[in-house]
């Protein structure tokens, strides 16, 4: 991890993001899982989009590095930077959330914002987890990826991961399965009227 050192934040985010789109297809390939993306309408690369997904299994992890088109970063949980090594990483590749208090929740959200004004692209599981219910397969939303939306005028980018809890199911990791790992880009949410409904 040397070689990381003399980056800047900004060049060692991005640094660490590639690797882990390359670690991410190399894992993908010698599990025998294949990343397919379909486009169900145009969508405009060179612009900063929230893009929103389904939370429903592990396997929606990698497909997250996949989508190289633009810069790029996820929302995720403070808690998983605690963890050694994997810790060190995942603070460079991701937007940090930390709920335990009202100033952290600030910060969180200046920081996303900050990189929608850099042109970056954020990446948000509106459920902040995923449900352990074949009852309810889909938890409450969170709002603020659409409150988001609205205040930066930001379109809204819903993804689906059709296959992730087929290729992992998440009662645990031995379930893990070879075959099509889907992801969906629907039409997009550019208007405001698009989204008021959600907040």
């Amino acid at each position: 991890m040397l070689f990381l050192l003399p980056f800047s934040k900004s060049k060692l985010s991005k640094r660490v993001y590639k690797i882990c789109r390359y670690w991410s297809k190399a894992f993908l390939l010698l599990i025998g899982i294949q990343h397919i993306e379909i486009f169900e309408d145009n969508h405009d690369f060179k612009k900063p989009h929230i893009f929103v997904a389904n939370h429903n299994s592990y396997m929606d992890i990698p497909p997250i590095v996949q989508l190289k088109h633009q810069p790029i970063k996820p929302l995720g949980k403070f808690e998983s930077s605690k963890i050694p090594i994997f810790g060190w990483i995942y603070r460079a590749a991701v937007i940090m959330v930390d709920r335990s208090s009202p100033d952290k929740r600030a910060k969180s959200l200046r920081n996303l914002k900050a990189a929608l004004h850099k042109k970056t692209s954020i990446f948000i599981f509106p459920e902040g987890t995923f449900s352990m219910t074949e009852e309810q397969p889909m938890k409450a939303f969170y709002n603020g990826a659409f409150k988001l939306a609205i205040e930066m005028q930001v379109p809204i980018q819903p993804i689906l991961m059709i296959d992730a809890v087929d290729r992992m199911h998440y009662s645990g990791l031995f379930t893990l399965t070879p075959g099509k790992n889907r992801v969906v880009f629907i039409y997009p949410l550019f208007k405001l009227k698009d989204i008021q409904w959600m907040t």
